[in-house]
């Protein structure tokens, strides 16, 4: 699966909550934070609260990287948000 540890992909596909890969999903779609805030109807500081918990729990360190892993994890895969 990828370059991940099994272990790791397992507990970063059960850790992240709905709300952060709605955001990650929309961030990987080109969406700016503030675009995301008024897409979900959500603060501009928690669109960044819950990309910096998903950056913790994926172990990336860019949106890109983030991105990039919650796709091999195949959780931006549903259509949703835009």
């Amino acid at each position: 699966m990828g370059i991940f540890p099994r272990r790791a992909v397992a507990g970063a596909r059960s850790s992240l909550t709905a709300r952060e890969v709605d955001v990650l999903r929309l961030l990987s779609r080109g969406y700016t934070y503030f675009e995301i805030g008024k897409q979900l109807g959500i603060s501009l500081h928690t669109v960044t609260s819950h990309i910096k918990k998903s950056y913790r729990k994926l172990g990336a360190h860019s949106a890109a990287e983030a991105v990039t892993r919650a796709a091999d994890l195949r959780l931006l895969d549903k259509t949703k948000n835009g």
